[in-house]
C-alpha cells in the first residue's frame, strides 16, 4: 500500500494537505534522507523527517489511539514551550517514531480539565470539524449580576470581533454574594469562546473546567496531569455520536 505524501502528512496532523503541500514545495520535508517532492507516494518502510523529527509511515487503517488528559491550570496547550510555561505534552507518554500524539482541540492556559490527542489526524480533523456535531460541557465560576436578558443573549449568540458565538445550554448552579457556578454546554471549539462569551455580558470567569467532550465525561478519579488511553469503544462512541 501507498499513500500521496501530503495526504500522509496531513493525517499525522502536520496540517491541512495544501499546507503539507506548501511545506514539500519549499523543500522541508525530506523522505529517506532525500528532499521529497510534490505528487510522490510514500509507503511502509519509508521515513519521513520534517523539522528534523522522523515520522515512519504507517498504514491509514493502523489502530487509533485516543488519549484522555486532566489539564491543570496553569499549562499551555501547546507543543513548543514558552518561557519555561509546562506544555501539555509534558503530561502525557513519550510516543516512537511511528506516531505522535495530536491535541483535538485546545483549552487556553488558564483553563483545566478534559482534553483528547490521538495519534491519527483525520480522526483528529473528525472530532474538531463543525459537521461533526459534538457538544463541549464546561463547568464555570464567574462573577458578576446574572439575568434572564444574559441568558437570552448568550443562548441566542452573541457578535463578537465579527462572528456569532453562542451557548446551547447554560444551567445555573450554586451562588454565593460575589461568585456563581454554571454548567454550559456549545458546539464549536473557537478560542477563549465561553470566556468571550461571559465577557461580553459583563460577567467575569474565574474558573472554567472542560467536563465532557461528546459522550466522554472527565473522571472525577482522574487526577490533575493525569491520563488515561481510551478504549475502542469510547473510541466508536465519538465516531457514532449526534448520528
Amino acid at each position: 500500500m501507498s499513500e500521496r505524501l501530503q495526504k500522509f502528512l496531513a493525517r499525522s496532523g502536520i496540517g491541512s494537505r495544501r499546507f503539507c503541500e506548501n511545506l514539500i514545495k519549499a523543500n522541508q520535508v525530506f523522505v529517506n534522507d532525500k528532499v521529497a517532492i510534490v505528487g510522490i507516494s510514500v509507503s511502509e518502510g519509508d521515513v519521513i523527517k520534517y523539522q528534523d523529527k522522523e515520522i515512519r509511515y504507517t498504514p491509514e487503517e493502523s489502530e487509533i489511539l485516543l488519549l484522555m488528559l486532566n489539564k491543570p491550570e496553569g499549562v499551555l496547550s501547546s507543543n513548543k514551550k514558552q518561557n519555561k510555561i509546562p506544555i501539555v505534552f509534558d503530561y502525557l507518554p513519550e510516543t516512537d517514531s511511528n506516531y505522535r500524539w495530536i491535541a483535538i482541540g485546545r483549552l487556553d492556559v488558564n483553563s483545566s480539565g478534559l482534553m483528547l490527542f490521538t495519534n491519527n489526524g483525520t480522526f483528529a480533523n473528525f472530532c474538531m470539524h463543525p459537521s461533526s456535531i459534538i457538544d463541549r460541557e464546561y463547568l464555570v465560576r464567574a462573577r458578576g449580576n446574572f439575568t434572564p436578558e444574559k441568558k437570552e443573549k448568550m443562548l441566542s449568540g452573541i457578535e463578537i470581533e465579527g462572528e456569532i458565538y453562542k451557548l446551547t445550554d447554560i444551567v445555573e448552579g450554586e451562588k454565593s454574594s460575589t461568585n456563581q457556578w454554571f454548567s454550559v454546554c456549545l458546539m464549536s471549539g473557537k478560542n477563549r469562546e465561553v470566556r468571550k462569551i461571559f465577557n461580553s455580558v459583563g460577567l467575569e470567569i474565574s474558573r472554567l473546567k472542560r467536563t465532557r467532550f461528546g459522550p466522554l465525561f472527565l473522571p472525577s478519579s482522574l487526577k490533575q496531569g493525569s491520563h488515561i488511553l481510551l478504549s475502542k469503544n469510547e473510541i466508536d462512541s465519538i465516531r457514532n455520536y449526534g448520528t
